[in-house]
């Protein structure tokens, strides 16, 4: 599974593992549509930070990012409505994977406004 979330402790954490080939796959045609599109952890927070604040604002709200080389990982605390946005995050992410078009699309549209690492 390239994204997904568990529960740890007083958290929920929803991770995406931005090693896994098709995830390096998608990375290097992003990287060849925008330069700055290097895609590691810190990029990909970059990239989704940008994408919900235009298409799920709420998805932000409580998101503690802790995006490092190799993989993105977001936080929320451990409450029912945090669940539901660790589902939509999951869900949403897991979407725009299978359609990578949407992510070229939205890449080149947006590129230049993202706030790239």
């Amino acid at each position: 599974m390239l994204v997904d979330s568990y529960k740890y402790e007083d958290e929920i954490i929803v991770c995406l593992n931005v090693e896994e080939p098709e995830m390096m796959e998608i990375g290097a045609k992003m990287e060849e549509i925008n330069p700055e599109a290097y895609m590691n952890g810190y990029n990909w927070d970059a990239f989704l930070t940008h994408y919900f604040r235009l298409h799920a604002p709420d998805l932000l709200e409580g998101l503690d990012p802790d995006p490092e080389a190799g993989s993105y990982v977001g936080h929320y605390e451990m409450t029912a409505e945090n669940r539901k946005k660790a589902e939509k995050f999951v869900e949403t992410v897991t979407k725009l994977l299978e359609n990578e078009n949407e992510i070229y699309r939205f890449l080149c549209e947006e590129g230049d406004r993202i706030d790239w690492d």
